[in-house]
Order: C-alpha cells, then structure tokens, then sequence
C-alpha cells in the first residue's frame, strides 16, 4: 500500500477491523517513511462471469438499470431501485466468490424484485427465463398467488385497452 502524502510502498497496519455493513475491512495504517497516517478499505472484487465466459467487475448500476426496464409504469421510486441494487451486491457478495455466474445475478435480483412489485418480476422474470408461451407466465402467475406475492399486482390492476386496439 502506497502512502498517500509521500507514496512510499510499505506501511504498517496499526488496526484492522470488519466495516459496519460487513462487506469490507477498514484498516488504519502508518507510512514508515514519513509516519503519517492513513485509512484503506479493503473489499473483495466481485466478477460476473457471462454466458459467452467474457468476464467483467459486478455494476450495482448495471443491475439498477435492467430492473428500471422491468419497473417502467410502476410505482417503484429509484430509491426502492437503489436498495434492491444494494440487496442484491450484498446478497452475491455473502456467498464468499468472488466469481459469480451471470446466471446467480439473475436470481439474486429475482429475489427482491418479487417481493418489491410482482408485475415487474414477471416483466424481467419472462426475459431472464425465457418465457416462451402464455403457459409460462400463466404459471409464474399461479406461483405469485399461491405465495400470496401478487397484492403489488392486485392493488394497481391493469387499465382495460381500448376498443380501437383489436
């Protein structure tokens, strides 16, 4: 660890101790060169493996912004979207990997989101799991139900389309 005041290579960890929200190590250090001190923290890098096996760093903004897609319409506030983001770093990151499959994202936002606003979870649920036919989300909707999940959905109900449309 480089100083910051004098950018000497080696310092010496006077404590250590785990952040508030667990996900990180904050360590109070000292320059051996200078002497002054300073604070790092320290955070397991998480990776996402994709299906086509390109690996990129995990964005909290990446998983905010394909779920705003999913919540476009409903009444779900970007600080609800900002939680749900934070919920599921939190949620990958209490696995211990620091490789996680692009798949285990999906799920770990499927989580949250369902219980968040249960239209949105069909919308994003049907292009994560590849709905292909009104059975599935026919299905998906019976499950909502029986978890007792879908008051979101029943509390908003659709507007019925107008006549014009067929």
């Amino acid at each position: 660890m480089h100083c910051p005041s004098c950018r000497y290579k080696d310092s010496r960890v006077l404590d250590s101790r785990v952040a508030e929200d667990g996900s990180s190590i904050r360590r109070r250090r000292e320059c051996r060169s200078c002497g002054k001190r300073f604070t790092t923290l320290e955070q397991m890098q998480l990776v996402v493996v994709k299906r086509s096996g390109v690996i990129e760093p995990f964005s909290r903004e990446k998983v905010v912004n394909g779920v705003r897609k999913a919540c476009k319409g409903r009444p779900v506030s970007d600080a609800d979207l900002a939680k749900l983001g934070q919920q599921v770093e939190e949620s990958l990151r209490s696995s211990g990997q620091g490789e996680i499959e692009a798949d285990d994202v999906g799920l770990a936002i499927l989580r949250p989101l369902r219980a968040l606003d249960a239209i949105a979870y069909l919308r994003f649920a049907s292009v994560y799991q590849h709905y292909d036919s009104v059975e599935d989300f026919e299905s998906a909707i019976e499950q909502l139900k029986a978890s007792g999940e879908a008051s979101t959905a029943a509390s908003h109900p659709a507007q019925p389309l107008p006549d014009q449309l067929f």
